[in-house]
């Protein structure tokens, strides 16, 4: 899985995370949701990896999870930091916490996620003083401070105002300054532009790019949206039902989809192109329930590709080649 030409950042082995379910009395037996159910896969230093999937998949479980936000319940998380080879789940609080300056997190509602009684620079130079990058009233922080807002894209003079006083776009900046202004390795966009006009997410997407190229950062990029996640990502993974079904580079991706998911998934993406005679493939039934899970493939209750072996057997993350990985018995067809 690994390409020899790139450096991985996060190596991700079997990850499981499951939740209990409350026991009721007619069910005494303990239930566990399967959020993630067995992922593994690479990230590597300086790309942006999207992550797509309907709500539910387990995308933002996954992501909180490689920050050990969620503890996981089994498996590995490596992290690569120079030549040490950190394995997150074995470190004590206290390590963890001196560790997250380098793994940040933007959440996807830029108005719960910002303390309104604190103004924009208390915001983002609370983490730089929880960390001990300055002592609090150190007059380089304001400067520094002051930087890292105009990198955002924030005038100085929002220093001293606070989130209520801002548009959804200026307070998702906001929350882009707070997690980057401790210069993390790898940072989780949690649907960062999700709750933002089409208009505002350009800019929004374009800032991450620029900040991508400026301090050499590494995103998991977490969207539902095919058509901006292939705008920023150099690969892109699809889930589903707590599982990866499919991961290539973006270009790869589109050109040769081969999970049935991935190909529904890719057809509803709109076009204004009036003579695009692309099929609409709908999905039919909902979403199976995480906690029961359907046997075999998890997919072949709403695929219209299904045979037997798919209710049966589990289908093995395979690489077909060119660093295409798919979980499928029978993938889709080159798109020549």
């Amino acid at each position: 899985m690994e390409n020899e030409n790139r450096k991985v950042l996060l190596t991700i082995r079997d990850l499981k995370q499951y939740f209990p379910v409350k026991k009721t009395k007619l069910r005494e037996k303990q239930r566990y949701v399967r959020a993630n159910d067995g992922i593994s896969l690479d990230i590597y230093a300086g790309e942006t990896l999207g992550l797509v999937g309907e709500s539910g998949c387990g995308k933002s479980t996954l992501g909180r999870t490689l920050l050990q936000l969620y503890p996981q319940t089994e498996g590995q998380v490596i992290y690569h930091k120079g030549d040490q080879d950190i394995d997150l789940k074995s470190l004590p609080k206290e390590e963890m916490r001196v560790l997250r300056k380098d793994l940040q997190l933007i959440f996807q509602d830029p108005y719960s996620s910002l303390n309104p009684r604190m103004t924009v620079g208390q915001i983002i130079g609370e983490g730089l003083v929880s960390h001990g990058v300055f002592k609090r009233g150190d007059p380089a922080m304001r400067d520094y401070i002051f930087k890292v807002m105009e990198n955002c894209g924030l005038d100085t003079y929002m220093f001293g105002r606070y989130p209520h006083q801002f548009s959804g776009g200026q307070r998702q900046r906001i929350g882009i300054a707070r997690s980057l202004a401790l210069n993390p390795a790898f940072v989780v966009c949690d649907e960062a532009v999700s709750a933002l006009d089409v208009s505002i997410q350009s800019q929004i997407l374009n800032l991450l790019s620029d900040l991508k190229e400026k301090q050499n950062l590494t995103y998991l990029f977490i969207t539902h949206d095919l058509s901006v996640v292939k705008y920023i990502s150099d690969r892109i993974g699809v889930m589903y039902l707590g599982n990866m079904v499919e991961l290539a580079s973006t270009e790869e991706l589109f050109a040769n989809t081969l999970h049935p998911y991935t190909e529904a998934l890719l057809s509803a993406i709109p076009v204004v192109d009036e003579n695009d005679k692309r099929e609409r493939i709908l999905l039919e039934g909902d979403i199976p329930s995480p906690v029961n899970p359907p046997s075999g493939c998890k997919f072949h209750t709403r695929c219209r590709y299904c045979q037997q072996k798919c209710k049966e057997v589990v289908p093995e993350w395979t690489d077909v080649g060119n660093n295409h990985y798919v979980a499928c018995h029978f993938p889709l067809q080159h798109k020549g």
